[in-house]
């Protein structure tokens, strides 16, 4: 499962990265959690970002489902064995099938959460790309729902999941997101993508291309975000040396100072109520602690 992530690199370089225009602006986001509004690029609008709500429901739903994971094996592999080189049932799933051939789309993260298999987020750990390539794209499907009480409509997404691999494996959890390679996110994004190329970009990740540190179970609480929530709380999975992080392990808010860069860093985390990471992104680099936010 993948139920959390971050999002806080800024508009310019998510329009940069994915070769698109963002004509709604949003605020950076620490715990993306379900009912939240996020950024994605959806295969009906390849050039644009579009807002979507964490948490899929299919078109043809009486009620909302808030799905944010799909499985990418479907039905099969229910003992989420890591080796598991089977066929995609998702194809086959009336929840996502529709979506998985023709309603694709990049979720923008910079990182994402995962924690142990029983412990959950009581446990959590903050995953990340090594080489500091961010934004990078979780592979996600969408759909438009249309509420029958009130009219109004809503699109949603979910986060498809694959099996398990080494770092994964090493917090603890038996499974993971699908990560797409950026020379196949165009692919990803066209209709007419042959499902065996599909279904091919499913496979888990290099796993030593990510490293994961271990962070506050305040994570858990939906409402709180601020940098405070992503500051280590113990050693890295895989050893990195201070350099590494300094010269390449950097975010940038949304278009922030390095200035105000350095305040928002010494903040404390805030709830999404009212605090200001709530209504001010910030921008920040990666320090000798290892975190996102030093």
């Amino acid at each position: 499962m993948c139920g959390r992530y971050v999002t806080v690199s800024s508009i310019q370089a998510v329009e940069q990265r994915f070769n698109v225009q963002a004509p709604t602006p949003w605020t950076a986001n620490t715990n993306v959690s379900h009912g939240d509004q996020a950024p994605v690029v959806a295969s009906d609008k390849p050039g644009e970002v579009q807002m979507m709500q964490f948490g899929f429901t299919p078109g043809w739903a009486k009620k909302q489902y808030y799905m944010i994971n799909a499985r990418a094996e479907g039905d099969r592999n229910a003992v989420n064995d890591p080796s598991y080189t089977g066929a995609m049932g998702i194809l086959d799933k009336p929840m996502f099938r529709k979506a998985i051939r023709s309603q694709r789309c990049l979720v923008v993260a910079d990182a994402f959460i995962e924690g142990p298999e029983r412990e959950k987020l009581s446990k959590p750990f903050v995953i990340y790309p090594r080489d500091g390539q961010r934004p990078f794209a979780l592979a996600g499907i969408w759909d438009e729902w249309c509420d029958p009480a009130s009219g109004e409509r809503l699109r949603s997404f979910a986060v498809l999941t694959t099996v398990s691999n080494a770092l994964t494996q090493a917090v603890g959890h038996h499974r993971a997101p699908v990560i797409l390679d950026p020379d196949r996110e165009r692919e990803w994004l066209n209709p007419d993508t042959p499902l065996g190329d599909v279904t091919a970009m499913l496979r888990t990740w290099d796993a030593k291309r990510f490293n994961a540190y271990p962070i506050s179970p305040n994570i858990r609480d939906p409402r709180r975000n601020g940098s405070a929530l992503l500051q280590p709380v113990g050693q890295r999975v895989w050893p990195e040396f201070t350099h590494e992080l300094h010269e390449t392990l950097e975010v940038f808010g949304m278009g922030e100072s390095q200035s105000r860069s350095r305040r928002a860093a010494e903040a404390s985390d805030t709830t999404r109520g009212g605090g200001p990471m709530a209504e001010e992104p910030r921008g920040m680099t990666w320090g000798h602690q290892g975190s996102l936010f030093d």
